[in-house]
Formats: structure tokens, sequence, C-alpha cells
């Protein structure tokens, strides 16, 4: 049982704008802000790490068979909500803020914003009264789901060529 003086994380590295914390009672990793944040601010900037054809669970993927790995390394302890607080814009390489972020609160950011298939598919169980519940990629989403979302520009550009297929 958890109590006030016992920790619910614990910290793994620092990096100055943030940092990741492991929770001890499941050792999941997580990144947690150290100065807030305005909606729009660039938090971060990224670059590719490796390119590979294939996903993983810890790519982001930039294109058709085009998928990468986040350096710095430790913004791919973001983890997924279904009301996320940032977005990895990857036309211009930057994690940005969604919405007004304070220090300690965890960033999250909605997966399928940069996937269009996942390669592990799960379960959400995020809390938001939003949560989509089977979390697959964009390809899976419904039109009503797509309108409440921010996407990049690969994932925006499948949806709008999924749309037109099924008009047609």
């Amino acid at each position: 049982m958890d109590t006030l003086t016992t920790p619910a994380y614990r910290t793994i590295s620092n990096h100055e704008m943030a940092e990741v914390r492991q929770k001890i009672s499941n050792g999941q990793n997580a990144l947690f802000a150290l100065r807030s944040f305005q909606p729009g601010e660039v938090i971060a900037t990224f670059s590719a790490g490796t390119i590979s054809a294939e996903p993983t669970y810890l790519t982001v993927q930039l294109g058709i068979g085009k998928h990468i790995t986040l350096q710095p390394e430790f913004l791919q302890y973001i983890n997924h909500s279904c009301d996320p607080n940032v977005f990895f814009n990857t036309t211009t390489m930057e994690l940005v803020a969604l919405k007004p972020l304070l220090p300690e609160e965890e960033l999250t950011f909605f997966y399928p914003s940069t996937e269009w298939e996942m390669t592990q598919s799960f379960q959400c169980y995020c809390g938001a009264a939003c949560c989509l519940g089977d979390i697959k990629g964009a390809a899976y989403l419904s039109k009503e789901a797509v309108s409440q979302y921010r996407f990049t520009d690969f994932i925006q550009q499948q949806l709008a060529e999924q749309a037109s297929r099924k008009v047609a």
C-alpha cells in the first residue's frame, strides 16, 4: 500500500525539461515535465536515431515503410493517452504541447497520431472520458474519433486517401 511517505516513482534520468521516472508498483517508465509549457510551445526537437522499413513498438512512422527511433532516446518514454497533452510533429521534428503542462505532469501522446497500423495493438486504460479502448492505429479510427485528434502530415494523407476510397 502506498502512503504519503512512500514514493510512487523513482527517477531514472533527468533531461533538463523533463525526466524519465519508473513507477515502483509495476516498473513502467514515463516522461514527466520539469517545467511549465503552453499550448503550441516546442518542448523538444528530435531526429531519427535509426530508420527502418518495419515498425516496432518503439518507432514513430514517417511514411509507408519508414519508421524511426527517436533521438533523444528519452522521448520514447512518452506514453499513450486518448486525451494527449503533447504531439510529435514529424514534419518539423518537434515535440509540441497541445495543452498547458505543469511541472510534474506526465507527457502523453495519442499513438495513432503517428501510426497508421500499429505493430502491437493494445487495450487502453488511460481513464480519459474519451478513452477509445482498443488502440490499433489511425487506419481503424471512426470518422468521429478522427475529428477529435491532431495527426502527423503522413497520417492526415493516409486518412484523406482512405476517405476518398470510401466515397468512390
